[in-house]
Protein backbone atom coordinates (compact mmCIF):
# COMPACT_ATOMS: atom_id res chain seq x y z
CA UNK A 1 0.00 0.00 0.00
CA UNK A 2 1.44 3.32 -0.72
CA UNK A 3 2.98 5.47 1.89
CA UNK A 4 3.11 9.03 2.15
CA UNK A 5 5.53 11.15 4.58
CA UNK A 6 3.82 14.66 5.08
CA UNK A 7 4.84 17.98 7.22
CA UNK A 8 2.76 18.25 9.95
CA UNK A 9 2.46 21.90 9.66
CA UNK A 10 1.43 22.01 5.96
CA UNK A 11 -1.01 19.48 6.26
CA UNK A 12 -3.18 20.49 9.14
CA UNK A 13 -3.13 23.83 7.23
CA UNK A 14 -4.81 22.22 4.52
CA UNK A 15 -6.74 19.85 6.67
CA UNK A 16 -8.59 23.01 7.67
CA UNK A 17 -6.94 23.84 10.98
CA UNK A 18 -5.95 27.17 12.06
CA UNK A 19 -2.20 28.13 12.42
CA UNK A 20 -1.47 24.24 11.87
CA UNK A 21 -2.70 22.88 14.59
CA UNK A 22 -4.13 19.78 14.81
CA UNK A 23 -7.94 19.60 16.11
CA UNK A 24 -7.83 16.51 17.22
CA UNK A 25 -6.54 16.32 20.78
CA UNK A 26 -5.04 12.58 21.13
CA UNK A 27 -3.47 10.61 18.70
CA UNK A 28 -6.17 7.73 18.87
CA UNK A 29 -8.63 10.73 17.44
CA UNK A 30 -6.64 11.61 14.84
CA UNK A 31 -6.35 8.02 13.53
CA UNK A 32 -9.97 7.74 13.79
CA UNK A 33 -10.13 10.98 11.92
CA UNK A 34 -7.62 9.35 9.24
CA UNK A 35 -10.20 6.48 8.41
CA UNK A 36 -12.37 8.85 6.19
CA UNK A 37 -9.40 8.49 3.71
CA UNK A 38 -8.95 4.88 4.43
CA UNK A 39 -5.77 6.23 6.16
CA UNK A 40 -3.51 4.66 9.21
CA UNK A 41 -0.83 6.42 11.19
CA UNK A 42 2.42 4.65 10.12
CA UNK A 43 4.40 7.15 12.26
CA UNK A 44 4.04 10.05 14.78
CA UNK A 45 6.03 13.54 14.83
CA UNK A 46 8.96 13.35 16.30
CA UNK A 47 7.85 16.30 18.99
CA UNK A 48 11.06 17.02 20.05
CA UNK A 49 11.76 18.75 16.52
CA UNK A 50 11.16 22.44 15.53
CA UNK A 51 7.36 22.90 14.31
CA UNK A 52 8.03 23.97 10.67
CA UNK A 53 10.27 20.39 10.48
CA UNK A 54 7.79 17.42 12.17
CA UNK A 55 6.80 14.66 9.57
CA UNK A 56 3.93 12.47 9.72
CA UNK A 57 3.80 9.09 8.06
CA UNK A 58 0.72 8.22 6.68
CA UNK A 59 -0.27 4.75 5.17
CA UNK A 60 -2.99 5.01 2.19
CA UNK A 61 -5.50 1.45 1.75
CA UNK A 62 -7.04 2.57 -0.89
CA UNK A 63 -5.32 1.67 -4.59
CA UNK A 64 -8.49 3.05 -6.27
CA UNK A 65 -7.61 6.89 -4.58
CA UNK A 66 -3.98 8.16 -5.85
CA UNK A 67 -5.62 11.75 -5.62
CA UNK A 68 -4.62 10.48 -1.56
CA UNK A 69 -1.27 9.65 -2.14
CA UNK A 70 -0.08 13.84 -1.69
CA UNK A 71 -0.36 16.07 1.19
CA UNK A 72 -2.71 18.52 -0.51
CA UNK A 73 -5.34 15.53 -1.27
CA UNK A 74 -5.23 13.74 2.15
CA UNK A 75 -5.84 16.81 3.78
CA UNK A 76 -8.65 17.79 1.69
CA UNK A 77 -10.42 14.81 2.06
CA UNK A 78 -9.99 15.29 6.06
CA UNK A 79 -11.37 18.75 5.61
CA UNK A 80 -14.22 18.06 3.37
CA UNK A 81 -15.07 15.24 5.73
CA UNK A 82 -15.06 17.19 9.43
CA UNK A 83 -17.36 20.21 7.83
CA UNK A 84 -14.66 22.09 5.38
CA UNK A 85 -16.85 23.28 1.58
CA UNK A 86 -16.34 21.55 -1.10
CA UNK A 87 -13.21 22.92 -2.58
CA UNK A 88 -14.05 24.23 -6.92
CA UNK A 89 -11.87 24.24 -9.14
CA UNK A 90 -13.05 27.05 -12.32
CA UNK A 91 -9.63 25.89 -14.59
CA UNK A 92 -11.40 22.93 -15.94
CA UNK A 93 -12.10 22.55 -19.10
CA UNK A 94 -14.64 19.74 -20.44
CA UNK A 95 -17.09 18.70 -23.26
CA UNK A 96 -19.81 20.98 -21.85
CA UNK A 97 -17.74 23.67 -20.86
CA UNK A 98 -14.77 24.40 -23.27
CA UNK A 99 -12.36 26.70 -22.08
CA UNK A 100 -9.32 28.57 -23.84
CA UNK A 101 -5.86 28.58 -23.61
CA UNK A 102 -2.69 30.81 -23.66
CA UNK A 103 -0.09 28.24 -23.86
CA UNK A 104 0.57 25.09 -26.21
CA UNK A 105 2.16 22.09 -26.46
CA UNK A 106 2.33 20.56 -30.12
CA UNK A 107 2.47 16.43 -30.24
CA UNK A 108 3.55 15.51 -33.34
CA UNK A 109 2.48 12.01 -35.13
CA UNK A 110 5.90 10.53 -34.32
CA UNK A 111 5.54 9.80 -31.06
CA UNK A 112 2.27 8.19 -31.69
CA UNK A 113 3.29 4.67 -31.61
CA UNK A 114 5.65 5.04 -28.64
CA UNK A 115 4.08 7.55 -26.07
CA UNK A 116 1.05 9.12 -27.45
CA UNK A 117 -0.90 10.90 -24.50
CA UNK A 118 0.46 14.39 -22.74
CA UNK A 119 -1.59 16.36 -20.22
CA UNK A 120 -0.15 19.66 -18.59
CA UNK A 121 -1.06 23.09 -16.79
CA UNK A 122 1.11 26.37 -15.80
CA UNK A 123 1.18 26.76 -11.70
CA UNK A 124 1.72 30.48 -10.95
CA UNK A 125 1.62 32.69 -7.99
CA UNK A 126 3.74 31.81 -5.27
CA UNK A 127 7.55 30.47 -4.92
CA UNK A 128 7.75 26.95 -3.83
CA UNK A 129 8.80 26.09 0.02
CA UNK A 130 11.13 23.29 0.72
CA UNK A 131 7.96 21.11 2.13
CA UNK A 132 6.49 21.97 -0.87
CA UNK A 133 8.96 20.75 -3.48
CA UNK A 134 9.43 17.48 -1.17
CA UNK A 135 5.62 17.01 -1.10
CA UNK A 136 5.59 17.65 -5.45
CA UNK A 137 8.38 15.23 -5.90
CA UNK A 138 6.45 12.54 -3.78
CA UNK A 139 3.43 13.30 -5.26
CA UNK A 140 5.62 13.03 -8.95
CA UNK A 141 6.90 9.22 -7.47
CA UNK A 142 3.67 8.20 -6.52
CA UNK A 143 1.48 9.08 -8.65
CA UNK A 144 4.46 7.40 -11.59
CA UNK A 145 5.48 4.22 -9.72
CA UNK A 146 2.41 3.00 -8.24
CA UNK A 147 -0.34 4.20 -10.15
CA UNK A 148 1.84 4.33 -13.53
CA UNK A 149 3.22 1.06 -13.01
CA UNK A 150 6.73 2.28 -12.58
CA UNK A 151 6.29 5.07 -15.27
CA UNK A 152 5.37 2.74 -18.15
CA UNK A 153 1.81 4.34 -18.03
CA UNK A 154 2.84 7.88 -16.51
CA UNK A 155 5.29 10.05 -15.85
CA UNK A 156 5.66 13.60 -15.02
CA UNK A 157 7.43 16.50 -15.14
CA UNK A 158 8.72 20.02 -13.62
CA UNK A 159 9.89 23.12 -15.72
CA UNK A 160 10.45 26.59 -15.19
CA UNK A 161 8.24 28.37 -17.22
CA UNK A 162 10.87 31.73 -17.63
CA UNK A 163 12.82 29.87 -19.63
CA UNK A 164 10.32 28.03 -22.04
CA UNK A 165 9.92 29.86 -25.50
CA UNK A 166 6.44 28.54 -26.06
CA UNK A 167 4.94 26.02 -27.94
CA UNK A 168 6.26 22.75 -26.79
CA UNK A 169 6.88 20.54 -29.17
CA UNK A 170 6.25 16.84 -27.83
CA UNK A 171 7.82 14.23 -30.60
CA UNK A 172 9.85 11.33 -31.56
CA UNK A 173 13.00 10.95 -32.69
CA UNK A 174 16.05 8.43 -33.25
CA UNK A 175 17.74 7.83 -29.75
CA UNK A 176 20.95 8.00 -31.20
CA UNK A 177 20.72 11.70 -33.14
CA UNK A 178 19.73 13.88 -29.80
CA UNK A 179 21.83 14.79 -27.08
CA UNK A 180 21.43 16.74 -24.16
CA UNK A 181 22.80 17.33 -20.22
CA UNK A 182 20.13 15.02 -18.39
CA UNK A 183 19.77 16.41 -14.23
CA UNK A 184 22.80 14.87 -12.35
CA UNK A 185 24.93 15.07 -14.82
CA UNK A 186 28.27 17.07 -16.31
CA UNK A 187 28.08 16.65 -20.26
CA UNK A 188 25.44 16.02 -22.65
CA UNK A 189 24.18 12.31 -23.38
CA UNK A 190 22.56 11.10 -26.46
CA UNK A 191 19.17 9.37 -25.34
CA UNK A 192 21.40 5.77 -25.73
CA UNK A 193 23.66 6.53 -24.05
CA UNK A 194 21.19 7.79 -21.58
CA UNK A 195 19.48 4.49 -20.69
CA UNK A 196 23.24 2.71 -20.65
CA UNK A 197 25.66 4.85 -18.50
CA UNK A 198 23.08 7.50 -16.07
CA UNK A 199 21.37 6.39 -12.98
CA UNK A 200 17.85 7.06 -14.17
CA UNK A 201 18.07 5.72 -17.64
CA UNK A 202 19.89 2.25 -16.36
CA UNK A 203 16.74 2.06 -13.77
CA UNK A 204 13.65 2.64 -16.62
CA UNK A 205 15.52 1.32 -19.97
CA UNK A 206 13.37 -1.34 -20.27
CA UNK A 207 10.64 0.92 -21.00
CA UNK A 208 11.97 2.40 -24.07
CA UNK A 209 15.47 0.31 -25.02
CA UNK A 210 13.93 -1.69 -27.51
CA UNK A 211 11.78 1.15 -29.82
CA UNK A 212 13.17 2.42 -32.41
CA UNK A 213 11.56 5.81 -31.80
CA UNK A 214 12.09 7.70 -28.43
CA UNK A 215 9.83 10.37 -27.04
CA UNK A 216 11.52 14.15 -26.37
CA UNK A 217 9.94 17.31 -24.99
CA UNK A 218 11.08 20.73 -26.02
CA UNK A 219 10.52 24.12 -26.79
CA UNK A 220 10.08 26.26 -29.95
CA UNK A 221 13.88 26.85 -29.99
CA UNK A 222 14.59 23.10 -29.95
CA UNK A 223 15.60 23.26 -26.19
CA UNK A 224 15.50 19.86 -24.57
CA UNK A 225 12.74 19.72 -21.36
CA UNK A 226 12.86 16.29 -20.68
CA UNK A 227 13.57 12.85 -22.03
CA UNK A 228 10.10 11.39 -20.85
CA UNK A 229 9.63 8.92 -18.93
CA UNK A 230 13.23 8.62 -17.75
CA UNK A 231 14.73 12.05 -16.79
CA UNK A 232 14.56 16.02 -17.07
CA UNK A 233 17.03 18.38 -18.57
CA UNK A 234 20.02 19.54 -16.06
CA UNK A 235 18.66 23.51 -17.95
CA UNK A 236 14.81 23.85 -18.19
CA UNK A 237 14.22 21.04 -15.81
CA UNK A 238 15.86 21.44 -12.94
CA UNK A 239 13.24 23.00 -10.48
CA UNK A 240 14.88 23.93 -7.46
CA UNK A 241 13.22 25.95 -4.06
CA UNK A 242 11.92 29.68 -4.97
CA UNK A 243 11.49 29.08 -8.13
CA UNK A 244 7.71 30.44 -9.52
CA UNK A 245 5.62 30.02 -12.56
CA UNK A 246 6.34 25.93 -13.34
CA UNK A 247 5.14 24.33 -16.11
CA UNK A 248 3.79 20.64 -15.38
CA UNK A 249 3.52 17.55 -17.81
CA UNK A 250 2.38 13.91 -17.87
CA UNK A 251 2.84 11.67 -20.55
CA UNK A 252 1.98 8.39 -20.96
CA UNK A 253 0.06 5.15 -22.55
CA UNK A 254 -3.65 5.89 -21.86
CA UNK A 255 -5.43 9.09 -22.01
CA UNK A 256 -7.69 8.65 -19.24
CA UNK A 257 -5.18 8.21 -16.45
CA UNK A 258 -2.47 10.62 -17.70
CA UNK A 259 -5.52 13.59 -17.60
CA UNK A 260 -6.98 12.16 -13.84
CA UNK A 261 -2.89 12.53 -13.06
CA UNK A 262 -2.72 15.53 -14.24
CA UNK A 263 -5.98 16.98 -12.35
CA UNK A 264 -4.84 15.46 -9.32
CA UNK A 265 -1.19 17.33 -9.19
CA UNK A 266 -3.58 21.24 -10.59
CA UNK A 267 -6.02 19.87 -7.57
CA UNK A 268 -3.02 19.69 -5.35
CA UNK A 269 -0.77 22.89 -6.34
CA UNK A 270 -4.07 24.77 -6.65
CA UNK A 271 -5.16 23.74 -2.99
CA UNK A 272 -1.46 25.21 -2.33
CA UNK A 273 -2.40 28.68 -3.17
CA UNK A 274 -1.16 28.58 -7.13
CA UNK A 275 -3.00 29.73 -9.83
CA UNK A 276 -3.72 27.06 -12.36
CA UNK A 277 -3.61 28.01 -16.20
CA UNK A 278 -4.71 25.77 -18.78
CA UNK A 279 -2.61 24.29 -21.49
CA UNK A 280 -3.63 23.37 -25.14
CA UNK A 281 -2.38 20.05 -26.14
CA UNK A 282 -2.74 19.83 -30.11
CA UNK A 283 -2.72 16.22 -31.53
CA UNK A 284 -1.50 16.01 -35.07
CA UNK A 285 -4.06 12.13 -34.79
CA UNK A 286 -7.17 11.47 -33.60
CA UNK A 287 -7.65 10.71 -29.68
CA UNK A 288 -10.31 9.33 -27.34
CA UNK A 289 -10.43 13.42 -26.57
CA UNK A 290 -10.25 14.46 -30.05
CA UNK A 291 -7.36 16.46 -31.67
CA UNK A 292 -7.42 19.68 -29.00
CA UNK A 293 -7.81 18.99 -25.22
CA UNK A 294 -7.51 21.34 -23.24
CA UNK A 295 -5.72 20.47 -20.01
CA UNK A 296 -6.88 20.00 -16.91
CA UNK A 297 -9.71 18.18 -18.54
CA UNK A 298 -12.89 17.09 -16.55
CA UNK A 299 -13.68 13.47 -18.78
CA UNK A 300 -16.04 11.58 -15.85
CA UNK A 301 -19.65 10.35 -16.46
CA UNK A 302 -21.97 10.93 -13.46
CA UNK A 303 -23.30 7.47 -11.56
CA UNK A 304 -26.57 6.70 -11.03
CA UNK A 305 -27.69 4.66 -7.83
CA UNK A 306 -30.76 3.56 -6.91
CA UNK A 307 -31.62 3.75 -3.02
CA UNK A 308 -33.17 0.11 -3.09
CA UNK A 309 -29.71 -0.74 -4.16
CA UNK A 310 -27.63 1.23 -1.21
CA UNK A 311 -30.34 0.06 1.33
CA UNK A 312 -29.88 -3.87 -0.13
CA UNK A 313 -25.88 -3.37 0.53
CA UNK A 314 -25.99 -1.42 3.07
CA UNK A 315 -29.27 -3.18 5.04
CA UNK A 316 -30.81 0.54 6.17
CA UNK A 317 -33.07 2.46 4.26
CA UNK A 318 -31.37 5.47 4.12
CA UNK A 319 -33.27 8.72 2.12
CA UNK A 320 -31.76 11.11 -0.87
CA UNK A 321 -31.12 13.65 0.86
CA UNK A 322 -29.39 11.64 3.74
CA UNK A 323 -27.41 10.05 0.50
CA UNK A 324 -26.78 13.40 -0.70
CA UNK A 325 -25.33 14.68 2.45
CA UNK A 326 -23.19 11.76 3.20
CA UNK A 327 -21.77 11.76 0.25
CA UNK A 328 -20.97 15.49 0.07
CA UNK A 329 -18.62 14.68 3.11
CA UNK A 330 -16.43 12.86 0.76
CA UNK A 331 -16.30 15.59 -1.43
CA UNK A 332 -18.56 14.25 -4.26
CA UNK A 333 -21.57 16.28 -5.58
CA UNK A 334 -24.53 14.27 -5.97
CA UNK A 335 -28.22 15.44 -6.54
CA UNK A 336 -32.09 13.37 -6.46
CA UNK A 337 -32.99 11.63 -9.32
CA UNK A 338 -35.37 9.19 -11.02
CA UNK A 339 -33.17 6.90 -13.45
CA UNK A 340 -32.85 3.07 -14.45
CA UNK A 341 -29.64 1.53 -12.99
CA UNK A 342 -26.71 0.49 -15.71
CA UNK A 343 -27.52 -3.06 -17.56
CA UNK A 344 -30.98 -2.60 -16.17
CA UNK A 345 -34.46 -2.16 -17.81
CA UNK A 346 -38.31 -0.70 -16.51
CA UNK A 347 -39.26 2.44 -15.06
CA UNK A 348 -37.20 4.63 -13.72
CA UNK A 349 -36.63 4.30 -9.51
CA UNK A 350 -35.60 6.84 -6.93
CA UNK A 351 -31.81 7.49 -6.30
CA UNK A 352 -29.28 9.96 -6.17
CA UNK A 353 -26.77 10.90 -9.46
CA UNK A 354 -23.39 11.86 -8.28
CA UNK A 355 -20.55 13.54 -10.27
CA UNK A 356 -17.00 12.28 -9.52
CA UNK A 357 -14.72 15.31 -8.46
CA UNK A 358 -12.09 16.12 -11.12
CA UNK A 359 -9.32 14.28 -8.89
CA UNK A 360 -11.06 11.38 -8.86
CA UNK A 361 -12.21 8.49 -11.10
CA UNK A 362 -13.08 5.47 -9.23
CA UNK A 363 -17.10 5.19 -9.90
CA UNK A 364 -17.43 2.65 -12.26
CA UNK A 365 -20.31 0.94 -10.95
CA UNK A 366 -23.74 1.92 -8.65
CA UNK A 367 -22.01 0.23 -5.74
CA UNK A 368 -18.92 2.85 -5.74
CA UNK A 369 -21.45 5.61 -5.13
CA UNK A 370 -22.62 3.28 -2.50
CA UNK A 371 -19.65 3.08 -1.14
CA UNK A 372 -19.20 6.39 -0.66
CA UNK A 373 -22.38 6.99 1.15
CA UNK A 374 -21.08 4.54 3.67
CA UNK A 375 -18.61 6.22 4.44
CA UNK A 376 -19.50 9.59 4.07
CA UNK A 377 -22.13 8.49 6.78
CA UNK A 378 -19.48 6.85 9.45
CA UNK A 379 -19.78 2.78 9.62
CA UNK A 380 -20.10 3.72 13.34
CA UNK A 381 -23.37 4.92 12.57
CA UNK A 382 -24.39 1.94 11.29
CA UNK A 383 -25.88 -0.71 13.83
CA UNK A 384 -24.08 -3.55 14.42
CA UNK A 385 -26.32 -7.02 13.82
CA UNK A 386 -25.51 -11.02 15.31
CA UNK A 387 -25.00 -13.36 11.69
CA UNK A 388 -28.30 -14.48 11.22
CA UNK A 389 -27.33 -17.77 10.01
CA UNK A 390 -25.22 -20.40 12.41
CA UNK A 391 -22.50 -22.29 10.56
CA UNK A 392 -19.49 -24.55 11.66
CA UNK A 393 -16.23 -24.02 9.36
CA UNK A 394 -14.45 -27.45 8.02
CA UNK A 395 -11.48 -28.11 5.48
CA UNK A 396 -12.83 -27.95 1.89
CA UNK A 397 -12.30 -31.96 0.47
CA UNK A 398 -9.69 -30.81 -1.96
CA UNK A 399 -8.03 -29.55 1.12
CA UNK A 400 -8.09 -32.53 2.88
CA UNK A 401 -7.17 -34.58 -0.06
CA UNK A 402 -3.86 -32.38 -0.69
CA UNK A 403 -3.24 -32.84 3.23
CA UNK A 404 -3.46 -36.70 2.45
CA UNK A 405 -0.88 -36.22 -0.72
CA UNK A 406 1.61 -34.04 1.15
CA UNK A 407 2.17 -36.83 3.82
CA UNK A 408 2.71 -39.46 1.06
CA UNK A 409 4.85 -37.01 -0.46
CA UNK A 410 7.03 -36.59 2.47
CA UNK A 411 6.71 -40.34 3.15
CA UNK A 412 8.60 -40.91 -0.04
CA UNK A 413 11.33 -38.76 0.82
CA UNK A 414 10.39 -35.08 -1.07
CA UNK A 415 10.69 -31.32 0.52
CA UNK A 416 7.72 -29.38 -0.08
CA UNK A 417 7.81 -25.87 -1.50
CA UNK A 418 5.53 -22.80 -1.86
CA UNK A 419 6.02 -20.77 -4.66
CA UNK A 420 3.94 -17.34 -5.67
CA UNK A 421 0.78 -17.76 -8.10
CA UNK A 422 2.66 -15.26 -10.81
CA UNK A 423 5.39 -14.75 -12.62
CA UNK A 424 6.91 -13.79 -15.85
CA UNK A 425 6.28 -14.90 -19.46
CA UNK A 426 10.23 -15.72 -19.65
CA UNK A 427 9.72 -17.97 -17.01
CA UNK A 428 6.61 -19.84 -17.32
CA UNK A 429 6.15 -20.42 -21.21
CA UNK A 430 9.95 -19.32 -23.08
CA UNK A 431 12.23 -21.19 -20.39
CA UNK A 432 9.34 -24.10 -20.21
CA UNK A 433 9.39 -24.58 -24.11
CA UNK A 434 6.05 -23.38 -23.96
CA UNK A 435 3.58 -21.46 -26.50
CA UNK A 436 1.77 -19.92 -24.26
CA UNK A 437 -1.89 -20.70 -24.93
CA UNK A 438 -3.30 -21.19 -21.94
CA UNK A 439 -1.74 -18.58 -19.67
CA UNK A 440 -3.58 -16.02 -18.45
CA UNK A 441 -1.74 -11.92 -18.64
CA UNK A 442 -2.35 -9.88 -15.81
CA UNK A 443 -3.94 -6.72 -17.81
CA UNK A 444 -2.53 -4.60 -14.55
CA UNK A 445 0.73 -5.98 -13.54
CA UNK A 446 3.05 -4.00 -10.60
CA UNK A 447 6.23 -5.56 -12.25
CA UNK A 448 6.87 -8.14 -15.71
CA UNK A 449 7.87 -10.67 -12.66
CA UNK A 450 4.80 -10.87 -11.84
CA UNK A 451 2.78 -10.31 -15.06
CA UNK A 452 1.27 -14.27 -15.48
CA UNK A 453 -0.80 -17.08 -13.65
CA UNK A 454 1.35 -19.89 -13.80
CA UNK A 455 -0.74 -22.76 -15.65
CA UNK A 456 1.70 -25.48 -14.06
CA UNK A 457 3.90 -26.03 -11.35
CA UNK A 458 6.56 -27.23 -12.94
CA UNK A 459 8.19 -23.73 -13.74
CA UNK A 460 8.06 -23.11 -10.42
CA UNK A 461 10.17 -26.33 -8.79
CA UNK A 462 12.17 -25.84 -12.06
CA UNK A 463 13.00 -22.07 -10.61
CA UNK A 464 13.55 -23.49 -7.27
CA UNK A 465 16.16 -26.24 -9.16
CA UNK A 466 17.95 -23.85 -11.34
CA UNK A 467 18.63 -21.88 -8.03
CA UNK A 468 20.26 -25.52 -6.03
CA UNK A 469 23.31 -27.10 -7.96
CA UNK A 470 25.20 -26.39 -4.83
CA UNK A 471 23.40 -28.71 -2.83
CA UNK A 472 24.26 -32.80 -2.75
CA UNK A 473 22.13 -34.90 -5.25
CA UNK A 474 19.65 -36.23 -5.44
CA UNK A 475 17.04 -33.65 -5.18
CA UNK A 476 13.31 -33.99 -4.90
CA UNK A 477 11.01 -31.66 -4.75
CA UNK A 478 7.39 -30.81 -4.68
CA UNK A 479 4.40 -28.57 -4.35
CA UNK A 480 0.54 -28.84 -4.10
CA UNK A 481 -1.02 -25.58 -5.37
CA UNK A 482 -3.42 -24.03 -7.49
CA UNK A 483 -2.65 -23.28 -11.72
CA UNK A 484 -5.38 -21.32 -13.32
CA UNK A 485 -5.51 -21.73 -17.55
CA UNK A 486 -7.69 -20.49 -20.31
CA UNK A 487 -10.66 -22.89 -20.79
CA UNK A 488 -13.46 -21.79 -23.13
CA UNK A 489 -16.05 -24.27 -21.97
CA UNK A 490 -16.19 -22.81 -18.52
CA UNK A 491 -18.84 -19.71 -18.00
CA UNK A 492 -15.71 -17.55 -16.98
CA UNK A 493 -13.17 -18.53 -19.60
CA UNK A 494 -10.65 -19.81 -17.07
CA UNK A 495 -10.46 -22.51 -14.52
CA UNK A 496 -8.49 -22.89 -11.08
CA UNK A 497 -7.25 -25.85 -10.55
CA UNK A 498 -5.88 -27.61 -7.48
CA UNK A 499 -2.24 -29.67 -9.11
CA UNK A 500 0.73 -31.90 -7.71
CA UNK A 501 3.96 -31.55 -9.05
CA UNK A 502 7.08 -32.93 -8.12
CA UNK A 503 10.50 -33.42 -9.52
CA UNK A 504 13.53 -35.23 -9.08
CA UNK A 505 17.03 -34.18 -9.98
CA UNK A 506 20.22 -35.86 -10.08
CA UNK A 507 22.65 -38.14 -12.41
CA UNK A 508 20.98 -41.22 -11.87
CA UNK A 509 16.73 -39.21 -12.41
CA UNK A 510 15.25 -41.72 -15.25
CA UNK A 511 12.00 -42.68 -16.48
CA UNK A 512 12.25 -45.54 -14.52
CA UNK A 513 12.31 -44.14 -11.62
CA UNK A 514 9.71 -41.45 -11.90
CA UNK A 515 7.22 -44.16 -12.89
CA UNK A 516 8.49 -46.13 -9.71
CA UNK A 517 7.54 -43.01 -8.15
CA UNK A 518 4.13 -41.99 -9.59
CA UNK A 519 2.87 -45.85 -9.20
CA UNK A 520 3.92 -45.86 -4.93
CA UNK A 521 1.83 -42.53 -5.28
CA UNK A 522 -1.71 -44.03 -6.61
CA UNK A 523 -0.92 -47.13 -4.43
CA UNK A 524 -0.89 -44.86 -1.02
CA UNK A 525 -3.93 -43.07 -2.81
CA UNK A 526 -6.30 -46.42 -3.46
CA UNK A 527 -6.29 -45.27 -7.07
CA UNK A 528 -5.57 -46.83 -10.04
CA UNK A 529 -4.51 -45.41 -13.51
CA UNK A 530 -3.23 -45.69 -17.27
CA UNK A 531 -0.53 -44.04 -19.42
CA UNK A 532 0.08 -43.40 -22.74
CA UNK A 533 3.28 -41.93 -24.95
CA UNK A 534 3.08 -38.17 -24.68
CA UNK A 535 4.31 -35.47 -27.14
CA UNK A 536 4.41 -32.91 -24.59
CA UNK A 537 7.35 -30.01 -25.22
CA UNK A 538 8.63 -29.91 -22.15
CA UNK A 539 9.53 -33.37 -22.00
CA UNK A 540 12.18 -35.87 -24.17
CA UNK A 541 10.16 -37.28 -27.28
CA UNK A 542 9.62 -41.26 -26.05
CA UNK A 543 10.49 -40.86 -22.90
CA UNK A 544 7.15 -39.21 -21.41
CA UNK A 545 3.76 -40.34 -20.47
CA UNK A 546 0.14 -38.89 -20.22
CA UNK A 547 -1.70 -40.02 -17.20
CA UNK A 548 -5.19 -41.22 -17.21
CA UNK A 549 -7.88 -41.62 -14.26
CA UNK A 550 -10.71 -43.26 -15.17
CA UNK A 551 -10.37 -42.92 -18.96
CA UNK A 552 -9.46 -38.66 -18.28
CA UNK A 553 -6.40 -37.39 -18.57
CA UNK A 554 -5.00 -36.17 -15.12
CA UNK A 555 -1.60 -35.37 -15.80
CA UNK A 556 2.31 -36.56 -17.56
CA UNK A 557 5.76 -37.63 -16.34
CA UNK A 558 9.00 -38.10 -17.78
CA UNK A 559 12.39 -37.08 -18.14
CA UNK A 560 12.48 -33.30 -18.86
CA UNK A 561 13.78 -31.88 -22.38
CA UNK A 562 17.57 -31.03 -22.53
CA UNK A 563 16.82 -27.79 -23.65
CA UNK A 564 14.56 -27.19 -20.83
CA UNK A 565 17.41 -27.78 -18.83
CA UNK A 566 19.53 -25.67 -20.55
CA UNK A 567 17.11 -22.88 -20.35
CA UNK A 568 16.96 -22.88 -16.27
CA UNK A 569 20.45 -23.80 -16.10
CA UNK A 570 20.45 -27.14 -14.84
CA UNK A 571 23.43 -29.43 -15.52
CA UNK A 572 22.16 -33.05 -13.98
CA UNK A 573 19.26 -34.83 -15.73
CA UNK A 574 15.57 -33.98 -13.84
CA UNK A 575 12.38 -36.19 -13.97
CA UNK A 576 9.10 -34.53 -13.42
CA UNK A 577 5.08 -35.34 -12.79
CA UNK A 578 2.40 -32.91 -12.77
CA UNK A 579 -0.95 -34.18 -11.26
CA UNK A 580 -4.57 -32.61 -11.08
CA UNK A 581 -5.18 -33.49 -7.94
CA UNK A 582 -8.89 -32.49 -8.10
CA UNK A 583 -9.28 -34.56 -10.54
CA UNK A 584 -8.15 -37.90 -8.46
CA UNK A 585 -10.84 -37.01 -5.65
Amino acid sequence: MPKIEVNEKEFFTLAGCPGGKSRWNTKEQFEEALSCAKAELDGDSDKNLPEEDRILKIELNDTNRPDLWGTAGCARQLNVYHGGKIPSYSFFSSPQNPQGASYTVVVEKSVQKVRPYLAGFVAAGRAISDPMLRDMIQTQEKLAWNFGRKRRTISMGLYRISMIRWPIIYKGVDPGSVSFVPLQWEGPLTLSEILKQHPKGKEYAFIQAHEPIHPLLTDSTGEVLSYPPIINSAGLGAVQVGDRDLFVELTGTDQASVTLAASIVACDLADNGFTIKPVAVEYQYDTPFGRTCVTPYYFQEPVFCALSRIEKYLGEKIDAPGCVKALARMGVRAEEAHDTERGAAGEAVPGVRAWPPEYRNDFLHAADVMEDIMMGRGLTTFKPERPRDFTVGRLSPVTVFSRRIKEIMIGMGYQEMIYNYLGSYKDLVEKMRGAGESIIRISNPMTENYEYARDSILASLMQSESASGHAAYPHRIFETGKIVRLEGSDNSGTVTRQYLGFLEAGSDANFNGIAAELQTLFYYLSREYNMEESGDSRFIPGRAAAIFYRDKPVGVMGELHPELLENWGVTVPCTACELDAEALL
